[in-house]
C-alpha cells in the first residue's frame, strides 16, 4: 500500500469567492477528498513547501498574486497537478495557462460535479496506484442546466440534439433505429420524417468531431439505425 493508498488525498482550493470556494469543499469532501482553502495568492508557495497537496484547483484572478504567476512558480519546484479555473473565456488565456504547466483548466461557471469528475481524471493519470478511483467519462450531460461538454469544450447544441445525443450516448453500442429515435425526440405527435433525425446526426456528428478527430462518436448500422461508438455519457 502506497501513501497514496492509505489516507484521503489533500486538494488545494485557491478562491477568493466564498462562495464558491466553499462549494468546492463541499463537493470534494463528499467526494473522500480531504481540502485546504486558501483565499490569496501570496499564501499559496509557503503552504506548499510546507503541506505539499495531491492537486491545486487555482483560480486566475486572486488577491496578493494572480494565479498565472504563481503557476509558473510553482512548476520551478514541484510537479504537483494543477488545475487553472478562470472566467476568462477568451483563447489566448486558456493557451497561456497551458503552456506555463497547466495540467488543465475550468471555465466558470461550471458544475462542481463536472469539477470533482475532472479532479478524479487527473489524479487517477498522476497516481497510478488509484485505479479504483471511478473513471469519469469525457462526455459530461447536465441535464438541469440544458448543457453537454466533452473534455471540458462546451458543446452548443439545439434542444434535439441535446436528446439524441443523451439517447445515443446512454447505451453505447446499442442500435436505435430511426423510428425509436423520433418517437423519444417529439412526443407531441408532430408529423416528422426519417430525413429528420439523418439531420440532427449529421449536425451533431459534426459538432462532436469538431472538438476532436480521433474519437468515432455516432455510426450508422445500414439499414438499421444509428449507435454510439465512444465511451458513455456521465449525467451530472
Amino acid at each position: 500500500m502506497t501513501e497514496h493508498d492509505a489516507q484521503p488525498l489533500t486538494i488545494l482550493i485557491v478562491e477568493d469567492e466564498p462562495k464558491l470556494g466553499q462549494l468546492l469543499v463541499d463537493y470534494l469532501q463528499a467526494a473522500d477528498f480531504h481540502t485546504h482553502w486558501l483565499t490569496r495568492g501570496d499564501k499559496v508557495v509557503d503552504y506548499l513547501h510546507q503541506s505539499p497537496p495531491a492537486l491545486i484547483l487555482l483560480d486566475l484572478m486572486l488577491p496578493g498574486r494572480d494565479g498565472l504567476s504563481l503557476c509558473r512558480d510553482i512548476r520551478h519546484f514541484s510537479d504537483v497537478p494543477i488545475v487553472m479555473m478562470t472566467a476568462k473565456t477568451e483563447e489566448i488565456d486558456r493557451l497561456l495557462g497551458l503552456e506555463i504547466g497547466a495540467d488543465d483548466y475550468i471555465c466558470k461557471p461550471y458544475s462542481p460535479r463536472e469539477v470533482v469528475a475532472r479532479v478524479k481524471a487527473i489524479i487517477r493519470r498522476s497516481y497510478r496506484p488509484l485505479a479504483a478511483l471511478p473513471v469519469p467519462s469525457p462526455l459530461l450531460i447536465d441535464e438541469n442546466r440544458f448543457k453537454a461538454s466533452y473534455r471540458a469544450m462546451p458543446l452548443d447544441l439545439t434542444p434535439a440534439e441535446f436528446r439524441l445525443l443523451k439517447i445515443l450516448a446512454s447505451e453505447p453500442g446499442k442500435v436505435f433505429s430511426r423510428e425509436t429515435l423520433l418517437n423519444q425526440l417529439y412526443d407531441d405527435y408532430r408529423v416528422v420524417t426519417d430525413r429528420t433525425i439523418d439531420s440532427h446526426i449529421k449536425n451533431l456528428r459534426r459538432k462532436l468531431e469538431s472538438l476532436t478527430e480521433d474519437v468515432p462518436f455516432i455510426r450508422a448500422v445500414y439499414g438499421m439505425g444509428y449507435r454510439w461508438e465512444a465511451e458513455p455519457c456521465e449525467l451530472i
